[in-house]
């Protein structure tokens, strides 16, 4: 997993509440578990016209041309409501979203954007209200999100502190998922292991 520090990023403005889920990757793409090749796929059915995706939808605001390349969504009330699908981290990321920025999300879908190498960070709504208008206001905005410091910073000056888990904040900085945080400790596992199975040969099949 890349960690997180610090980006500043091109800014895309999300303006719904209650995504869900199901919208920012459809149930028929989940066909696979490995974690690329979503970002295709991501928002399918607001994002094209045509059911093979083939045709953009000019409505929908991920297709405008000044949002192409961004690495930072901002976004409304309960972002990642609805299933506990982790294909949803997953389309973000691939699609190469790093941070998603919004007043509140589904907690299930905010644990595995963290699990997944993605920062959500949950500011108040009057400060995402700031941060929309200003993004929106000027073509190219990016705004600088800055993990070790707990930041989001804005070209006009704007700065707003966020919180963090301190184990995710940890896991993020280091570039650490569940499995590779858990192998940190691979000595200590193997060490119990060689103990428990000289106590207890019989609890181990290959005794």
């Amino acid at each position: 997993m890349e960690p997180f520090t610090q980006l500043t990023a091109l800014t895309a403005t999300f303006d719904r509440i209650n995504v869900d889920t199901d919208q920012i990757i459809p149930k028929q793409f989940l066909k696979k578990i490995e974690r690329t090749g979503f970002g295709v796929h991501l928002f399918h059915d607001w994002r094209y016209l045509d059911d093979a995706g083939t045709q953009p939808n000019p409505e929908f605001v991920l297709n405008a041309p000044r949002f192409q390349g961004a690495q930072i969504l901002l976004a409304r009330d309960n972002f990642g409501c609805g299933s506990s699908r982790e294909h949803a981290p997953w389309a973000l990321l691939d699609y190469g979203f790093r941070c998603i920025i919004a007043p509140s999300f589904a907690d299930i879908f905010f644990n595995n954007c963290r699990k997944n190498g993605i920062l959500v960070v949950v500011l108040q709504p009057e400060e995402v209200q700031a941060l929309f208008e200003e993004v929106e206001a000027n073509e190219g905005c990016e705004l600088t999100v800055d993990l070790p410091s707990d930041e989001v910073r804005s070209p006009e000056g704007r700065m707003f502190s966020f919180e963090v888990d301190p184990f995710a904040k940890h896991c993020l900085l280091s570039g650490l998922d569940d499995i590779g945080w858990t192998l940190r400790f691979a000595g200590q596992i193997t060490a119990y292991e060689q103990q428990a199975r000289a106590q207890t040969p019989w609890t181990f099949l290959d005794s």
